[in-house]
């Protein structure tokens, strides 16, 4: 297994299959590579499936033992099923993220090629809301959601990014949520740093202490020492790796472009190490030195932003439950 110089073993792997997309999500820090409007063939930019079962190959000779594809909108791709399929032969805990908009009809021949479980990208269940923060259609994301259950794909995680335009809308997702069994969902900090909206930032601690007052129990996962907290059966985790160090501390994820590039952190571009056309010891000696590159905190590079701790405005769902 490989370990960073901070102790950090390594033992999941994120895969990007495409920078394409059918949405238009007004956070998103990705130029992508123009609209598409159905599954289609690869672009030429875009790793084949044998490109990504070498990859995944190598992985599993370190020990990484947790595969996770995303993109882009990874369901653009109509060979994602060879993907999954190919990468389950290898190592068997799969699983996608997905803007669920073309989830219904794919979801059982994904499961029938091993996928494990989903996470689908749903920051409002207010239509027309979620149709200004996504540009894309609720409706559809739902029939996914409801597939993808009925399918066996659980849990099945609702991803929701937190900031001004959504935070008032987290007890209502929790309330959805709780309704239907298969359900969990992760709320998701705002990375400014990515897309320079310095107005769009929330108080995520406040969110943190909101949750922690409503909640019944509160669990620590070992994963970036995520905090879940339970509103009866429902889980909710906390994503909020923004200025905070615990996070860094306790991540064990490695990433791959879509064009095969091997990086060590989501938000650094500095760091990216080309795979493609290497023989497999310089294969493996790519993955060795992605994660000896790998910083002990990634919010030494967010510079231009406010601190957590001056950001005190009142939450707007905090406001309304006092009132209440």
């Amino acid at each position: 297994m490989l370990s960073d110089a901070f102790g950090r073993e390594v033992t999941d792997i994120r895969i990007s299959v495409t920078k394409r997309c059918n949405f238009g999500c007004v956070y998103c820090h990705d130029e992508g590579l123009g609209p598409v409007a159905r599954p289609r063939t690869p672009h030429g930019e875009e790793m084949t499936p044998a490109e990504i079962d070498r990859l995944v190959g190598v992985a599993r000779e370190y020990g990484i033992r947790s595969v996770k594809f995303t993109g882009g909108e990874p369901l653009v791709r109509d060979d994602l099923e060879e993907i999954v399929g190919r990468t389950v032969a290898r190592i068997s805990d799969v699983s996608l993220t997905t803007n669920g908009s073309m989830l219904a009809a794919r979801a059982e021949s994904l499961r029938d090629a091993g996928l494990k479980r989903v996470n689908v990208s749903v920051d409002s269940i207010d239509p027309e809301r979620f149709q200004a923060i996504r540009k894309g259609g609720l409706s559809g994301v739902l029939r996914g959601i409801r597939e993808a259950l009925r399918v066996g794909l659980k849990p099945v995680k609702l991803n929701m990014v937190v900031f001004a335009a959504t935070v008032e809308e987290i007890p209502r997702m929790i309330e959805f949520v709780g309704a239907t069994d298969g359900l969990k969902l992760q709320l998701i900090q705002f990375m400014p740093e990515l897309v320079q909206h310095r107005e769009w930032m929330t108080d995520i601690d406040a969110v943190r202490r909101w949750l922690e007052d409503h909640a019944s129990h509160v669990i620590v996962r070992e994963m970036h020492h995520r905090r879940v907290y339970l509103f009866r059966e429902v889980e909710v985790e906390l994503v909020d790796p923004v200025y905070n160090s615990e996070f860094c501390s306790n991540c064990h994820r490695i990433r791959v472009t879509h064009k095969g590039e091997l990086k060590g952190c989501l938000n650094r571009t500095d760091d990216l190490v080309p795979t493609r056309g290497l023989d497999d010891e310089a294969l493996r000696g790519a993955f060795r030195r992605v994660v000896a590159n790998r910083m002990p905190y990634y919010g030494a590079y967010v510079t231009d932003f406010p601190s957590r701790a001056s950001l005190a405005e009142p939450l707007p769902m905090v406001a309304r439950t006092r009132a209440a």
